[in-house]
């Protein structure tokens, strides 16, 4: 079926210059184009925000209301559902979505990600998956992850992988420090983040091999992380709103919606991040969506699973980086959007002549309060429940088609 030309009019692109963009057979045609098709759609934008629709990198589940909520048009599915180990279950993954959400698998590096013997990752690509993931945690044997680091490069896929050592975090459910202690929780040192990258660097370096740490919370972390990039290892980084935004302290009152993986860290730390997302040290912010109903949530704060449903406050939560002064709105996008598009290797993720309209408006200034009970996703585990935020997607195209 013959696609209608659309006209965006009245758009600030990024939140910048007026701009209008013309969309022809799924595909974006031109900015400020001269002459319009005949029977051309227009939308007028009213001086909404334009920009690339959010490549949500790292999810745990497929929650399509959600995504279409926060501006999500694609999504890497993590491999832990299933797990994603074998090229029958890649390629159902990828058709999970479609055609109104892409769906873009990450393969299981080792077989029922258990960490001791390499899964198909080339039947995996073939089938789909755009790079390999480690899960929810590392692979502890450093020849196993020397493997897959070499092997996914011969590829030409990025291995992305968790960074907790699992010796100094088994059993533990908060980070060491004054709050876990008042509440008497299991817990872990920060180093825990920073002896993982140290090791998995250290292969980078040996294997030439590219990496990307899904979230790298700590300040020492990010050293590691910043000092690798200035030798020029092929390395980038991740996080997600809840470590820049929220510390330790809010797990008070054992609140399990802040029951995260890896758990929220100190005020330094969270300071640390915020300076990281400035200075370009970090490369993607991810919303880690992983919905959690109330038999996993629940529960006393040790037995609760970690995670939480964060497709739909993604996008505000990043707003609120560039009204505070961190990024600038192309930074932004750039987070959300181009830099999650060139780990997986997509020709997506900016606006340009020639790539595939998946598209976002966005009244940057609109307040609305995040609501546990009211939202989209399957399950409302936000650590941000009753916060006021401001900012939303009011109109979302995928492939130049209107879903929103």
């Amino acid at each position: 079926m013959e696609l209608t030309p659309l006209l965006i009019a009245n758009a600030r692109l990024l939140g910048g210059d007026p701009v209008r963009l013309l969309v022809e057979r799924g595909r974006i045609a031109a900015l400020n184009p001269l002459e319009t098709p005949c029977g051309a759609e227009t939308v007028d934008a009213r001086g909404q925000w334009l920009a690339p629709g959010i490549i949500d990198l790292g999810v745990f589940a497929t929650d399509k209301p959600a995504f279409h909520f926060g501006g999500i048009t694609r999504a890497a599915l993590m491999p832990d559902s299933g797990p994603l180990d074998g090229a029958g279950l890649v390629e159902r993954a990828a058709k999970g979505g479609k055609p109104d959400l892409w769906v873009h698998p990450l393969a299981a590096a080792t077989k029922g990600l258990a960490g001791r013997e390499l899964a198909e990752i080339g039947l995996m690509k073939q089938a789909g998956a755009r790079a390999v993931a480690t899960g929810r945690a590392r692979i502890a044997d450093a020849g196993v992850m020397r493997r897959v680091l070499a092997y996914a490069a011969s590829l030409g896929l990025t291995v992305i992988a968790h960074a907790e050592d699992e010796g100094l975090t088994a059993g533990a459910v908060a980070t060491d420090g004054e709050m876990a202690t008042r509440l008497g929780l299991a817990s872990a040192p920060a180093i825990a983040e920073a002896m993982a990258i140290a090791r998995d660097l250290c292969l980078v370096e040996e294997t030439g091999a590219p990496i990307h740490f899904r979230q790298v919370t700590t300040a020492r972390g990010l050293d590691l992380i910043r000092g690798a990039k200035a030798k020029g290892l092929p390395v980038t980084c991740g996080i997600t709103p809840a470590h820049l935004f929220l510390s330790d302290t809010a797990i008070g009152d054992f609140r399990t919606f802040a029951r995260l993986s890896p758990p929220l860290r100190s005020e330094d730390d969270r300071h640390a991040c915020l300076s990281a997302i400035a200075d370009g040290t970090i490369d993607v912010l991810t919303s880690g969506h992983d919905p959690r109903g109330p038999e996993d949530k629940r529960l006393p704060f040790a037995e609760a699973q970690p995670g939480m449903a964060g497709a739909e406050t993604l996008l505000a939560m990043g707003l609120q980086l560039v009204r505070d002064g961190h990024i600038s709105a192309a930074r932004l996008f750039d987070l959300l959007a181009a830099n999650p598009a060139k780990l997986l290797g997509l020709e997506a993720g900016r606006i340009e002549p020639g790539l595939e309209a998946d598209l976002i408006l966005i009244d940057e200034g609109t307040p609305w309060q995040v609501d546990a009970k009211k939202m989209a996703a399957w399950a409302g585990n936000t650590p941000f429940d009753g916060m006021p935020v401001q900012g939303r997607a009011t109109m979302l195209w995928k492939g130049g088609q209107r879903i929103r």
